[in-house]
């Protein structure tokens, strides 16, 4: 039986047999009864095992040290006076596997960088097990969210021919050491995707409303908090929609997801409000309950002058102008500071955005939004698209970027193109605001970052 069976049936399995293994967590001798703390994984919570002289193989499990697998079979007797509200009184157990005195994780608290050297061992943690399961829990909950809007959930290559961000960050996937692509494996230049948004417009264009949800690399040697190679991104597209209904579209899903953690994780969550932040919950709950305010560049532009002449201190950057690409100090300041919530942040210089992003009546800005939430900062960055092939092709011009190499993506507005809007969820990112983790490598398994391919 699992622990997560006698936690949901303990009150019909008062003062019955029952029989379960787990992983033990602490093990504790006293002169007449021993205690013991086992997991097994399934839940958070852990179960308390009293054993006694008379409890079978008492000598070898006196003698097992933390991590060690145990099985044990005895009677649950109710303990309604207690944080528990149970205990199990074993009568018979058994080794299954015994733990090396090596084993790094012990009762003292170790440190976020020592458990990020063991990925492999960290997820027997109580922290990392709410982390994780906070992730899966999020994971299900955007699936969720777009099966019930009868979206289209479209798988879009991990290997292509183009960068999408035009960014020229992108891993190169080759089968030569020459550098001689055209007798490469595809006959040209490939990389690992930075995005799937180009792929998804190409299906919304068919099929209305559609989502990606993978993999996506970036070769960036970027050794930040919220930086690594590897990541996964939401990218959903719908036909027809402009930026208002893109924006309502993210808040929508913003909220859903975090009604369905609070209603779903919640020992989880309070896991990890323990650790990572004593206000985590109410300020989910906060941010699921309230309007999220919507701002121009150009406002949020005056308000960071303004801060800076109030308190010069207050960036490391502090030559805030029109056409500033704003740094995690400035989002953090406009949705931590100066309005204490989530932030839409609208209609950028075309000057710092992507070349797809559609040009607005002013010849100056773009139809672009990034969500900017309290802790993180840039949560979510989306547009409306450029629909105007003309327009796209005098952009891409521009930048530099070859017509060739994107005809297929181009080409798309001279064949029927409905207007179009979508945006990128950093999943990880997500998972930290949910969480309150502060270093993206706490919420992936196995973190990808400059010089670290261990695991």
């Amino acid at each position: 039986m699992l622990v997560r069976e006698l936690l949901k049936n303990f009150q019909e399995l008062a003062n019955k047999e029952v029989e379960f293994t787990g992983r033990i967590r602490s093990n504790r001798q006293g002169k007449n009864v021993s205690f013991l703390v086992l997991n097994d994984g399934s839940v958070i919570d852990d179960v308390q095992v009293v054993y006694k002289n008379e409890t079978k193989n008492f000598e070898q499990l006196s003698k097992q040290r933390l991590g060690a697998v145990v099985y044990i079979q005895g009677k649950l007797v109710p303990t309604p006076n207690r944080p528990q509200p149970f205990e199990i009184q074993a009568k018979i157990s058994e080794i299954i596997s015994e733990c090396a005195e090596e084993y790094p994780l012990q009762k003292k608290e170790q440190s976020l960088e020592f458990l990020r050297e063991i990925p492999q061992l960290r997820p027997r943690t109580k922290t990392f097990q709410a982390v994780f399961k906070i992730r899966s829990l999020l994971s299900f909950a955007i699936h969720k969210f777009f099966n019930e809007k009868d979206f289209v959930y479209v798988n879009t290559p991990i290997i292509t021919e183009n960068d999408a961000e035009g960014a020229g960050e992108a891993f190169v996937v080759t089968t030569r050491n020459d550098g001689k692509y055209e007798d490469d494996f595809f006959g040209k230049k490939a990389n690992l995707t930075v995005s799937g948004q180009l792929n998804a417009e190409a299906y919304a264009q068919s099929l209305n409303s559609v989502y990606t949800f993978g993999p996506t690399f970036r070769a960036e040697n970027s050794n930040t908090s919220r930086h690594a190679a590897e990541f996964w991104m939401i990218e959903p597209e719908v036909a027809l929609n402009s930026l208002k209904e893109n924006i309502d579209l993210i808040e929508e899903l913003i909220k859903s997801v975090l009604s369905y953690v609070l209603e779903n994780g919640r020992k989880e969550l309070e896991a990890c409000q323990n650790f990572f932040d004593d206000k985590l919950i109410s300020r989910l709950e906060s941010a699921k309950d309230s309007k999220f305010k919507v701002l121009d560049y150009a406002e949020a532009i005056n308000i960071l002058k303004e801060a800076v002449k109030k308190n010069k201190n207050e960036f490391e950057e502090k030559n805030i102008k029109f056409g500033l690409d704003l740094g995690s100090e400035h989002e953090k300041y406009l949705c931590e500071k100066h309005f204490g919530s989530p932030v839409f942040l609208i209609n950028y210089p075309k000057e710092i955005k992507a070349f797809y992003m559609k040009l607005n009546d002013d010849k100056k800005t773009v139809a672009a939004v990034d969500l900017l939430v309290p802790g993180i900062g840039e949560l979510v960055g989306g547009s409306q698209r450029e629909d105007n092939f003309d327009k796209l092709i005098l952009r891409s011009k521009e930048l530099g970027i070859n017509f060739d190499d994107l005809s297929w993506y181009f080409n798309l507005r001279k064949f029927g193109y409905y207007k179009s809007s979508g945006f990128g969820l950093g999943f990880e990112r997500l998972v930290m605001y949910v969480t309150g983790a502060t270093n993206i490598r706490d919420v992936i398994s196995f973190p990808r970052t400059p010089n670290n391919l261990l695991f």
